[in-house]
């Protein structure tokens, strides 16, 4: 019979010993055979991560026209085709067509999280079957199976591990932990968070040091990558703020066509008029009715704007995105690679019973040592760096811009420390060669390498600082030796604390010249102490300081422990208490608490979720950065996520609107300016469009009602002059305004209120008050060109209108104290719309739009109308205080 592994009630593997992990698992230290894991293949599946439904190009394309405006443009093309209005028909079909395959090509790669997910299983592994070692796909992996480890392997899957040899794992990317963590085989207590699990290994995480083997007990979806793709999955995408304003303007222009047309219809059927006649005008209003421009004006003004972020290392996957960005008011960052630079640096020394300061960050080795603040003889702390540099595996590859770590990141870290003062490991190791060494052990806490100096030998060791004292009992100091006396102990295991409070990782180093391999580690001479961190970026904490400046909050969340987190959110300015994964999820209503919490550690990739969910709660507009898988499934759930594009897994990048190209937290807050600037400039336009066609539905509804009863005047404009103007006068310029320049203060206001409209109580006003103000200057001049013929009193309605437009554009951007020559495309749209109306107006084009030549006198009396239009609105605006538009 062929053993089965239990689908329901298996252990938490971290929680049993190794011979109940096997046995529940149904195998044994010698592996499985062919058989029986072709069995379990079939029972489980490959070991790939799958995504639940496929990404439809249709489904996309289609989703362009879930928009009533789209819907009403499409009524009105049917419409238009049934009463053979064909070039008005044509139009709305270019303008529909237009928007949706804009919008099809901007969203068409927004959802490939999963496929990303996927090519981090691509890999082969290690695997013992029939008793023999073999090296199969890792996606033929099953639960049972025991794979063999070794340093520089990517683990395939997850795994409870039954032997380890000094065995560390870099698990930054799902855990947050920015250091290797030592592997272990013991139990651990049922509570323990991922993060602390030292006897699992995860799918997707690195071996840097030591070996292994280990007993699979989650392939795929069944991993812990394998939950973070079912969270992306099962988090469902909201409606960004804008989209919402957009859904809800929609749905009150439609209720407000529909009222505004059938009134049209009812009452000029009544009063006389032809049936076929009222319809068309019914239509016309209509169409003034909608702005049919909006939808495409405003996509291609966040377009606009997204290639302007791009200049500034800010690449946005999602239009929307761009405008949630103005209204973000909470950052919640991973500390890792984001904050800092996910490249252990030295910033302290202790020796000669000195303490020295080491300027510099990451794998960079411009630096410099610092005594008492002033720059110190590099020969005091030549022996202790030269120490760790040659009892180091650690290897630096490429170039200093972009240098590659094979090995552990805090030898690196020494490595680099020593070549800040001008000491090249490769050198050092040729002179000083290696013939022995003794490994580091857990249990012994220390590691020693044994050199040849010509004929003598010398021993180099490392290790925990308090291990490496009982093996002293000599201290070098300004290069003599001398007796290591119990009060220099204390003083150097007091120091090794101060360095510890500050969140510090620190060795302790020692020596020892001509002696027996076997006692190399016995009666050493001590050298001092390096102390380490990930430190923090130094744009980060200006960039931090500008968030606050624009009333926007910072929030650490990261995996690794609460007192490095603590020290990183000190130097860096973030304000707020913190708080373990652990002590979170005994919150129960997180919502009341957050505001007082600036820096979550040890946190698992569901606690972030809970994070976002407390925040969104409180009505705040949440950005999320991240690099690392396990930020996926809170970058997709958050307002906007914001992934690294430079040290980003590509899981990140997939889930995120936006990407950082240069890894650069600064971007993020130029990003912010743009997204502010943006939802200004849409306001303006959104104030353009809908002002010009409330003046053109005026004009339609007082002539229909007053006009056209009393004095037997025709239509003042037809459909598709009203569709031209849409199109043509207020698309151009409304896209010109989509790149005005921002208010110099821009990011000195708080941020703008989620909840905000785009029409305002202000915006509203000046709506209405520039829509009366138009359509009774035009219905005025219509009334005086009633003695001739009708085409050319629309004709100078139409001229008007176009006129008019472009005065009230230069109206509305004095309320943000632009010139008209700040915006040198402000100034090309206008004249390409007027150069437009004179080749309608003067070319065989006006029998098709139905409107005829000019002559002098009426442009003389345009332009006048149009003066007394500039003039009266600065009488009002004054009159009304110049509130802001």
């Amino acid at each position: 019979m062929t053993p089965e592994v239990k689908e329901s009630s298996s252990p938490a593997y971290f929680n049993v010993s190794i011979t109940e992990a096997l046995q529940d698992l149904t195998t044994t230290a010698a592996g499985l055979n062919s058989h029986h894991a072709e069995v379990r293949l079939h029972q489980y599946g490959l070991n790939e991560l799958k995504a639940e439904k496929e990404i439809s190009p249709v489904t996309i394309f289609v989703r362009q026209f879930a928009s009533p405006l789209v819907w009403i443009l499409l009524g009105a093309l049917v419409l238009s085709v049934m009463l053979r209005e064909y070039t008005d028909g044509a139009i709305i079909g270019i303008i529909v067509f237009f928007n949706a395959v804009f919008g099809f090509k901007q969203e068409y790669s927004a959802e490939k999280a999963i496929e990303t997910l996927q090519k981090m299983a691509s890999l082969k592994a290690k695997v013992l079957r029939d008793g023999k070692e073999k090296l199969i796909d890792s996606k033929y992996l099953v639960p049972g199976d025991i794979i063999i480890l070794e340093t520089g392997d990517k683990v395939p899957a997850d795994a409870r591990l039954i032997e380890v040899h000094t065995l560390e794992t870099q698990e930054a990317e799902l855990t947050g932990e920015s250091s290797p963590i030592l592997k272990t085989t013991d139990v651990l207590p049922e509570s323990t968070v991922l993060a602390d699990r030292k006897n699992m290994i995860y799918a997707g995480t690195i071996i840097t040091n030591g070996r292994g083997k280990a007993v699979i007990t989650g392939t795929g979806m069944r991993s812990e990558v394998g939950k973070i793709a079912s969270l992306i999955q099962e988090s469902k995408e909201e409606l960004t703020p804008l989209q919402v304003k957009l859904k809800r303007l929609g749905i009150y222009l439609t209720i407000a066509v529909m009222l505004v047309a059938v009134i049209v219809f009812i009452v000029g059927t009544l009063s006389g008029q032809k049936v076929t006649t009222m319809f068309l005008t019914a239509i016309a209003l209509a169409v003034a009715a909608i702005p049919e421009g909006l939808p495409a004006v405003i996509t291609i003004s966040l377009a606009l704007g997204v290639q302007r972020m791009v200049k500034k290392n800010a690449l946005i996957r999602r239009l929307p995105s761009v405008e949630t960005l103005g209204s973000v008011d909470v950052i919640c960052t991973d500390k890792t690679g984001t904050l800092t630079h996910n490249e252990m640096t030295v910033t302290r020394l202790w020796t000669n019973a000195m303490e020295y300061h080491v300027s510099g960050s990451g794998y960079n080795h411009d630096g410099k040592f610092l005594l008492h603040g002033k720059e110190a003889d590099l020969k005091s702390v030549t022996m202790l760096l030269k120490a760790g540099a040659l009892c180091n595996d650690a290897k630096l590859e490429g170039t200093e811009q972009q240098r590659e770590v094979f090995g552990d990141p805090t030898e690196a870290a020494l490595l680099v420390s020593a070549e800040k003062a001008g000491i090249d490991h490769h050198v050092l190791n040729s002179q000083e060669q290696r013939i022995n060494e003794i490994p580091f052990s857990s249990e012994r806490k220390m590691m020693t390498t044994i050199h040849k100096v010509g004929k003598e030998e010398i021993s180099y060791t490392k290790g925990a600082p308090d291990v490496i004292l009982e093996h002293c009992n000599k201290i070098l100091i300004n290069g003599k030796v001398q007796l290591l006396t119990r009060p220099k102990k204390k003083e150097i295991l007091e120091q090794n604390e101060l360095f510890a409070k500050e969140a510090l990782r620190i060795l302790g180093f020692s020596y020892k010249e001509n002696s027996p391999h076997q006692d190399a580690e016995k009666e050493m001479i001590f050298i001092g102490l390096q102390a380490m961190i990930d430190p923090p970026r130094l744009e980060a904490k200006e960039s931090i300081k500008k968030c606050q400046e624009a009333g926007i909050r910072v929030i650490m969340i990261t995996g690794d422990h609460r007192a490095t987190a603590e020290a990183i959110a000190k130097q860096l300015g973030i304000t707020g208490r913190a708080i373990t994964g652990q002590e979170l999820m005994a919150i129960r209503n997180l919502e009341t608490e957050i505001a007082e919490i600036g820096v979550f550690a040890r946190v698992n990739p569901e606690y972030k979720d809970k994070i976002v969910d407390a925040l969104k709660k409180n009505g705040h507009i949440v950005a999320m950065t991240g690099d690392g898988v396990n930020d996926a499934p809170a970058l997709k759930k958050a307002d906007i996520g914001i992934s690294m594009g430079v040290t980003g897994t590509d899981v990140a990048k997939e889930a995120s609107d936006m990407i950082l190209t240069d890894d650069n937290f600064t971007s993020i807050v130029n990003a912010v300016e743009e997204g502010r600037g943006i939802f200004d400039n849409i306001r303006k336009f959104v104030n353009y469009i809908l002002s010009s066609n409330l003046a053109e539905v005026l004009v339609l509804f007082l002539a229909m009602i007053v006009l056209m009863p009393f004095f037997g005047m025709g239509i003042p404009l037809l459909p598709i002059h009203i569709l031209w103007i849409n199109l043509v006068t207020d698309g151009l310029p409304a896209i010109a305004l989509g790149i005005d320049p921002h208010d110099a203060e821009i990011m000195k206001r708080k941020p703008r209120d989620a909840r905000e409209n785009i029409i305002s109580r202000a915006v509203s006003i000046d709506i209405i008050t520039a829509g009366v103000l138009m359509s009774i200057i035009i219905l005025i001049l219509f009334w005086l060109y009633r003695g001739s013929p009708l085409d050319k009193a629309q004709t100078i309605v139409f001229t008007l209108l176009v006129s008019f437009q472009m005065v009230r554009l230069q109206i509305i951007r004095s309320a943000y104290k632009l010139d008209i020559f700040s915006n040198k495309y402000m100034v090309l749209s206008i004249g390409i719309s007027l150069l437009s109306l004179i080749i309608l107006m003067y070319t065989p084009l006006n029998n098709y739009f139905k409107i005829v030549p000019l002559e002098l006198m009426d442009w003389v009396l345009i332009a006048i109308a149009s003066g007394s239009l500039a003039v009266m609105n600065k009488i009002i605006y004054k009159l009304r205080k110049s509130i802001p538009v």
